[in-house]
């Protein structure tokens, strides 16, 4: 049986080996340079970054680096993205559907092999080759992004044109690294031929796995934030990088941007300025004890959420340094900094956590595929 499904299956693990290799050749080439590029160019920048909090002359050289190949970068994103539906749709839906629409299964049934046996072997042998193959795809792609990473991990706390905020846990990362996306595959793979067994049908199941497998995609996004209770932490507030009073897009009032707190690679859920009670600081309180800062934040300031804000920085034509320190003062002496977050060293049991949760849910589809088959078959 196991020789019978090989020969079924060559074709397409011959298909999948042969990608794999160029997508190797790729990813080698091109990460050798890259990691070359970061090792001579921009790990001494981010050494400078972190002594004094300011890139100077390297912002050009990591605005450059993070962008580096840019198309490349894109192209490996969609591969690892699409590959476990891909495997789904093209693996798994027409497994168990391509015998029920033949009628061949029932050929392999009266030589003395179970249906169970029959299921078992086929599920192990294409499963296990599904956990393989996106397995070596995003080790191959988690190591080329590597440097990059590292450098998003370290500028997000620059306020300058590299903002932009991409650690480990961003949906755009998290999703695409370590070994969430072999969960992913099973889990498309176990749906797939779930589909196929219920809708014995080759071009039905199919059609049918993609939009159940997004679904489930999403369901569990959504459920991510909720499975490590999070770190709450007070912190003293500090007009710092990123703080500022800014005021709603409809004029409705004024309100404090909390500083970007010094986390690096953690998940920030928020990130707020209350008072012992949890409260904010009211508009009235700022336009009263800030006024320089409050004035014509219509005018040339720059928007943030749709509104105006004046920041902390002094500079030509806005609010002195004396001006804004008291300030700062002022509002630190009724008002403190609360931060919400998960750890950067959280990050690889968040990783376990959703990839247990995608391997249970395709364990839980194959134990149906068994009642299935042996209950509701004739």
């Amino acid at each position: 049986m196991i020789q019978l499904t090989w020969l079924q299956f060559r074709l397409q693990w011959l298909v999948a080996m042969l990608a794999l290799a160029a997508v190797a050749v790729v990813v080698g080439l091109t990460g050798v340079h890259l990691a070359h590029l970061y090792g001579t160019n921009v790990a001494p920048c981010l050494v400078q970054l972190q002594a004094n909090g300011n890139v100077g002359s390297c912002g050009t050289t990591l605005t450059s680096f993070i962008h580096s190949q840019a198309l490349l970068q894109n192209v490996l994103r969609d591969a690892l993205l699409a590959a476990p539906a891909l495997l789904g749709i093209f693996w798994g839906a027409p497994l168990v559907a391509q015998e029920l629409e033949r009628g061949t299964f029932r050929l392999v049934w009266t030589q003395s092999v179970s249906r169970r046996h029959w299921l078992a072997i086929k599920l192990s042998v294409v499963g296990l080759a599904c956990a393989a193959v996106v397995g070596l795809l995003s080790l191959m792609i988690t190591w080329w992004f590597n440097p990059i990473d590292r450098v998003n991990a370290n500028v997000i706390y620059w306020q300058g044109p590299i903002n932009l905020n991409l650690n480990r846990f961003d949906p755009s990362v998290f999703d695409l690294r370590g070994i969430v996306p072999v969960g992913y595959a099973l889990f498309a793979f176990a749906l797939g031929v779930t589909a196929g067994l219920l809708v014995p049908r080759i071009l039905p199941a199919m059609a049918i796995t993609l939009p159940l497998f997004i679904s489930g995609r999403f369901a569990v996004t959504w459920i991510r934030p909720h499975l490590i209770a999070p770190v709450r932490q007070s912190l003293p507030l500090v007009w710092g990088p990123g703080a500022g009073i800014a005021q709603g897009g409809t004029g409705t009032g004024f309100f404090v941007i909390a500083p970007t707190p010094k986390l690096p690679n953690a998940w920030i859920y928020s990130n707020v300025v209350v008072d012992q009670a949890g409260h904010a600081p009211t508009s009235q309180f700022l336009q009263s004890t800030c006024p320089a800062l409050t004035v014509d934040l219509a005018g040339p300031a720059g928007n943030v959420g749709g509104g105006s804000v004046s920041t902390a920085a002094p500079g030509p034509g806005g609010p002195g340094e004396q001006q804004v320190h008291a300030c700062a003062s002022a509002i630190a002496a009724r008002f403190h900094q609360v931060v919400t977050y998960q750890p950067a060293d959280r990050y690889w049991a968040f990783q376990g956590l959703e990839t247990a949760i995608f391997i249970a849910l395709a364990l839980l589809l194959v134990w149906f595929c068994f009642w299935w088959i042996r209950h509701r078959m004739a």
